[in-house]
C-alpha cells in the first residue's frame, strides 16, 4: 500500500518529484562520512545513564585521526609539496586562499582568523621584525585569506542555496582577487560540495589550456583536500572532474566516519585542520628560517628539530590531553545541559580562542535545530548560547574576532551571473533570497562586544552559565580585577549564575590563595611542543568543545542513538541526509519482531515515499510558529503513526505526540533494540 497516498494523503510536491528524479547527484548517504560509527552507536542512552561513559565514546572516535596523521606522517610527500607551497607564495608575494563551505569555511576563517593574522601581528611587535620585513610584504597578514560559501554572514549560519552552486565559489575567488600562481586550498569535509568544487575548477581555469608545463604549475598550487574515499566519491560527476584531474593536487584524509553520523564538524574538519595547520607552520618556518637564527626562531615557538613529519604525528599526543579532561567536562556538560532544561541561557567569552569557541556555538544551530544567534532588533534572547568578544563597541569585536573588518558579499557583483547563470529555479530563487543577507550591513545585526547594551539586553540572570575561555596566560588575567575576563564573572556570580573557565596550556597553572575560584574548571594541559602559530592548543579545545556540546545536546534528547535527528534540511546535501535518517529509524523499527507483533508487517518505506513526507514537513513548519521543532522527529513520528493506525494522522496531531513524548521516548517504545548498542 503507497503510504503517501493512502494513509498520509500527501501528493509528492513538484520539488520532492525534482529531487528525487532529477537531483541524484545529491543523494550522498553512500559516502563513509553518513555512515554510523560503531563505537558511538547506543550514545544517546549511554550519556544519560553516565555522562563520563557518553564523552568517552565521543573523544574515542578522534583515534581514528590519530590513525590517519601517523599514515600521512609515513607518506609525507604531498604534505611537503604544499608546505613549499606557502613558503613559495610568502617569498613571492603571492595570495594564500583558503576556501570551504559549512564548517570547512569555518576551517578556513580559523587558518586565517586564529593562526595567520595572530601570528603576523605578534612578529610586527617583536625585535625580530627588523630582520625580516625587508624580504616580506607590508601588509603580509593580508595575504592569506580564509573564505567560506557566503562570507563571513555564513560564519553566524549557512545562507541557503549557496553551498549548491559551483557558480558561486567561482564568483567569491574572483571577488577576492585570486589569480593564476596564487596558492589554493579547496577544503571539504565529503569532497563533494559544489561550491568549493566550483572555486577549485575555476582556480584551474585561469591556467588556460593546460601543456605539461602548466599542468605542472597549476599542480603545484592548487590542492583540494577531503575527508571519503575517492571509489565512493568517482560515481558524482562534479567530484570525478577534481579527482580525476592530474593538474589538481589531491589530499585525501579519510578518518571513517563520525562520532556523530554525518556530522562533519568533528573528526572530518578536525583533521583537516591540523594537517592544513601544520602544513602552514611549517611553511612559515621555511621562510622565516631564511633570515632567523636557531635561538630567534625558539624564541618565537619555533625549533630546527621538529620536521614536518613530527608536526603531524604530534596530534596523538594532543588527543591524550584531551581525554583525560574527561572528568572535569563531565561537570561543564552535565551543567550545560541543566542550563538549558531549566530554561536558562548560556554566555561564551574568549579572546585568542574566540573563533574557535564561536565556530562551536554558532554550529551548534543547524546540527541540533537550535534558534541562531540573536540579532540586535530580537525583542527577547531565544538562542540558548551566546558568545561575547572584547571590544566596546559592534566593529571593534568584529575586528578583534577577525584580525580585519567584516566582509560580505556585494550585491551589485553577484546578482545578475545569480540570475543569468542559475538554471534551476528553485536554487535561482532561494539563492537570490541568501544574496539579500549576505552583505556588509549584516554585520550590524550581531553585536559580540562585552559591553553595557549587551549586558542590559542579552545579560545573564539567575540559573545563567557563563563560560571564560583562555589559551596560555590569559589564564592569569581572571585574577586582575580590571580584566573582561574577572568583570565577567563578578557579573554572572553578582546575578546568581554559575562561572566555568576551559583553558589550555603547555603547564598546569599553581593557584595562590587570591585566586578566582570557578564554579567549575576544566583544564587541558599539552605536552612541551613548538606551537607558533597555537595549532595544538586551538585542536585541542576544538575537539573537547565538540564533545562537549554533543554531549549537552544527546543528554537533552537531540540526538538519537547517535543519529542527529534535528538536523536543519536547508540544502541538497542536507535534505538527502534527512531523507536517509527518516528512511533508516523508520524501516529499522518496522522491521522488529516486536512491532510485526503488534502492528503487522509492512514493506520497507522507499527512499521516494519518505523524501514526500519530509517536503511535507518542511513545508508546514515552514508555515507555523514552529520554533526548534524538526523535520527529521516530526516525520519519522507521523510515518510510523500511521503505520500503526493503518490510517491518517495530521501533523498537527503528529506534532503533539512528539511535544508530549520526545522521539528518543517514542522510538525506544516501538523499538526495544535503539538503547541496547545492537547494530
Amino acid at each position: 500500500m503507497d503510504l503517501t497516498k493512502n494513509y498520509l494523503k500527501i501528493k509528492p510536491s513538484e520539488q520532492s518529484v525534482d529531487y528525487v528524479e532529477n537531483k541524484k547527484q545529491f543523494h550522498l548517504f553512500s559516502l563513509l562520512t553518513e555512515q554510523r560509527h560503531p563505537k558511538t552507536w547506543n550514545l544517546s542512552s549511554s550519556i544519560k545513564e553516565n555522562t563520563a561513559k557518553g564523552l568517552q565514546m565521543l573523544l574515542s572516535v578522534d583515534e581514528d585521526i590519530t590513525l590517519k596523521t601517523r599514515e600521512l606522517a609515513d607518506n609525507i610527500r604531498l604534505s611537503e609539496q604544499a608546505a613549499d607551497a606557502i613558503y613559495r607564495a610568502i617569498k613571492e608575494g603571492r595570495k594564500i586562499y583558503y576556501y570551504g563551505c559549512g564548517s570547512t569555511g569555518r576551517l578556513a576563517k580559523q587558518m586565517e582568523s586564529s593562526f595567520w593574522r595572530p601570528f603576523w601581528r605578534k612578529m610586527k611587535k617583536s625585535s625580530l621584525w627588523v630582520k625580516v620585513r625587508d624580504h616580506i610584504t607590508g601588509n603580509i597578514e593580508d595575504y592569506l585569506n580564509g573564505e567560506m560559501t557566503g562570507a563571513d554572514r555564513a560564519l553566524i549560519s549557512s545562507l541557503e542555496g549557496f553551498e549548491d552552486l559551483l557558480l558561486i565559489g567561482s564568483l567569491q575567488l574572483l571577488d577576492r582577487g585570486i589569480e593564476k600562481g596564487d596558492v589554493v586550498f579547496c577544503v571539504t569535509e565529503g569532497g563533494e560540495p559544489s561550491s568549493v568544487i566550483g572555486t577549485i575548477l575555476k582556480a584551474l581555469d585561469q591556467y588556460g589550456e593546460l601543456t605539461a608545463e602548466k599542468s605542472e604549475e597549476a599542480r603545484r598550487n592548487l590542492y583540494f583536500v577531503y575527508n571519503n574515499p575517492d571509489e565512493l566519491l568517482i560515481p558524482f560527476e562534479r567530484s570525478r572532474k577534481v579527482i580525476e584531474n592530474p593538474a589538481i593536487t589531491k589530499l585525501n584524509l579519510t578518518t571513517g566516519p563520525q562520532s556523530i553520523t554525518g556530522s562533519t564538524r568533528m573528526q572530518a574538519t578536525s583533521s583537516e585542520i591540523f594537517v592544513l595547520g601544520s602544513i602552514l607552520e611549517e611553511g612559515l618556518y621555511r621562510f622565516l628560517g631564511n633570515y632567523l637564527s636557531k635561538s630567534e626562531l625558539s624564541s618565537i615557538g619555533f625549533s630546527d628539530e621538529i620536521t614536518l613529519r613530527e608536526r603531524i604525528a604530534s596530534f596523538s599526543a594532543v588527543k591524550e590531553s584531551v581525554d583525560k579532561t574527561v572528568a572535569s567536562l563531565c561537570s561543564l556538560t552535565e551543567a550545560e545541559a541543566e542550563t538549558y532544561s531549566k530554561g536558562r541561557f548560556a554566555t561564551y567569552l574568549a579572546n585568542e580562542a574566540l573563533v574557535t569557541v564561536f565556530i562551536d556555538i554558532t554550529e551548534r544551530s543547524p546540527t541540533f535545530r537550535l534558534f541562531p544567534l540573536d540579532t540586535i532588533k530580537s525583542r527577547s534572547r531565544k538562542s540558548w548560547i551566546q558568545v561575547w568578544a572584547k571590544g566596546k563597541n559592534t566593529g571593534e569585536a568584529w575586528f578583534n574576532f577577525l584580525g580585519r573588518d567584516f566582509r560580505g558579499l556585494e550585491k551589485s557583483f553577484y546578482e545578475t551571473p545569480f540570475r543569468e547563470k542559475i538554471d534551476d529555479p528553485y536554487l535561482k530563487e532561494v539563492a537570490l533570497k541568501s544574496l539579500e543577507n549576505a552583505g556588509n550591513d549584516q554585520k550590524e545585526l550581531y553585536d559580540l562586544s562585552f559591553t553595557s547594551w549587551n549586558i542590559e539586553n542579552r545579560g545573564p540572570s539567575a540559573g545563567d552559565l557563563g563560560v571564560i575561555v583562555c589559551i596560555d596566560n590569559e589564564l592569569d588575567e581572571i585574577n586582575d580585577p580590571e580584566s573582561e575576563f574577572r568583570k565577567f564573572a563578578d557579573l554572572f556570580r553578582e546575578k546568581g549564575g554559575r562561572v566555568a573557565i576551559i583553558s589550555v596550556s603547555e603547564e598546569r597553572k599553581v593557584k595562590n590563595s587570591d585566586s578566582f575560584i570557578p564554579d567549575i574548571e576544566v583544564e587541558i594541559t599539552l605536552p612541551s611542543f613548538p606551537d607558533p602559530i597555537t595549532l595544538r592548543k586551538q585542536i585541542a579545545l576544538k575537539m573537547l568543545l565538540n564533545a562537549h556540546s554533543t554531549g549537552v545536546m544527546a543528554i537533552l534528547g537531540r540526538i538519537i542513538g547517535n543519529t542527529m535527528t534535528t538536523l536543519n534540511p536547508s540544502n541538497l546535501k542536507l535534505i538527502g541526509r534527512a531523507t536517509y535518517l527518516i528512511m533508516s529509524h523508520v524501516n529499522d523499527t518496522i522491521a522488529q519482531k516486536e512491532w510485526i507483533e503488534k502492528y503487522g508487517y509492512h514493506e520497507p518505506i522507499t527512499f521516494n515515499e519518505i523524501n514526500a513526507v519530509l517536503f511535507d514537513s518542511i513545508d508546514y513548519i515552514s508555515g507555523q510558529e514552529a520554533g526548534e521543532t524538526a523535520e527529521v522527529p516530526l516525520s519519522i513520528i507521523r510515518i510510523l503513526e500511521s503505520l500503526k493506525i493503518k490510517d491518517y494522522i495530521s501533523w498537527d496531531d503528529t506534532r503533539k505526540i512528539l511535544d508530549k513524548q520526545g522521539l528518543e521516548n517514542y522510538l525506544t517504545e516501538h523499538n526495544p533494540n535503539l538503547g541496547s548498542g545492537k547494530q
